[in-house]
């Protein structure tokens, strides 16, 4: 089985609001890409993922007029796509929300929400609370409570396996950016900086809560998404000791695993494993990062067969299939990445 995460840079501009694609010759969110390039891009690409389920990072739009399942759906049937069933969690004020699309010949799909409900004025309940809610903590050490929220709740699944029953935890994840976006001035870009890192932060820590509850029950698990956050992405990590990642991940016996994070954590100097390509224009040039990834607890760890990143550069089939590399590239800012599960 094969399982994938994929950030899909503003996918909601290629949908009208009958969540049908517009694939014409207007200009897509993407630099200087039309809605017409971008659409078939994703369509290859999609196409030779041909996975199982694949969780959308960036997923269209859920709102009064419009319907992220829909849209999907009708992406799915425009491509001919195995995975053609869609599920989304809690809707967001982003226009980029979170959902999974699946084949349901193989899996079926749930939206399993853990933690208690929010209840405006409730005092604090024990564990996590839930994705939609507010998790208290002291992100400065000033012996003061913050209250942080998700933007984007994560995406909880209840996912079986059609062949054997086999039940597994899917949580899929858009951290925080730790951009600093509107800073005028360098002492703003430091201020900002330094304060999305600790809500991100804050994220993740209620995130791997959640992960820590999973594993005490013995629940198979995979966290995959966009965390926003890797070893030695940027110059404020030091005040805090530890990346998003790191802490997601955790340690010893309730570890999880990515080979890539693991690769990137044992060697910050010298070449990493990418999954995003950004133009930096100020600097006129490209910058990747790794940033996107499939983590697994450790029970699914001895069934997981390979770890692939769709890198139209780094990827040798990617690289060698002109068509699949330039789709790649046109299609988002983001590649793929897939894990092969022997389930």
């Amino acid at each position: 089985m094969r399982l994938a995460t994929y950030n899909v840079e503003w996918f909601d501009a290629l949908f009208d609001d009958a969540g049908q694609l517009v694939a014409d010759g207007s200009w897509s969110a993407r630099h200087d890409v039309t809605k017409a390039m971008q659409t078939e891009a994703l369509g290859i690409v999609f196409t030779a993922l041909d996975a199982d389920l694949v969780m959308v990072i960036e997923a269209p739009d859920t709102s009064r007029h419009r319907d992220t399942v829909r849209a999907l759906e009708s992406f799915a049937a425009a491509f001919d796509l195995r995975a053609r069933k869609a599920v989304m969690g809690f809707a967001n004020d982003t226009q980029q929300e979170i959902a999974v699309m699946y084949d349901p010949d193989v899996v079926t799909a749930r939206h399993d929400p853990r933690g208690h409900a929010p209840v405006p004025g409730a005092p604090p309940s024990e564990g996590a609370p839930r994705f939609d809610g507010t998790f208290r903590i002291d992100l400065d050490i000033d012996a003061t409570e913050d209250k942080v929220a998700f933007s984007k709740p994560p995406l909880e699944i209840a996912l079986t396996l059609r062949a054997n029953g086999q039940e597994i935890r899917l949580i899929g994840a858009h951290l925080k950016s730790k951009a600093p976006h509107g800073a005028r001035s360098r002492d703003e870009v430091m201020r900002l900086s330094i304060a999305n890192r600790r809500k991100q932060l804050a994220q993740a820590i209620w995130l791997r809560a959640r992960v820590m509850e999973h594993l005490a029950a013995g629940e198979p698990l995979i966290v995959m998404g966009d965390l926003n956050d890797g070893p030695g992405l940027d110059e404020y990590e030091h005040l805090f000791g530890r990346s998003s990642v790191e802490i997601i991940l955790g340690e010893g016996d309730h570890a999880l695993y990515d080979p890539h994070a693991s690769k990137a954590l044992l060697r910050r100097i010298g070449p990493q494993p990418t999954t995003a390509r950004f133009y930096i224009p100020q600097e006129d040039r490209y910058l990747q990062a790794l940033l996107d990834y499939v983590m697994v607890s450790g029970d699914l760890r001895p069934k997981a067969r390979r770890w692939r990143i769709w890198h139209p550069f780094d990827d040798p089939v990617c690289w060698t299939t002109p068509e699949l590399r330039e789709a790649l590239l046109v299609a988002s800012d983001h590649f793929p990445v897939t894990v092969d599960f022997d389930l």
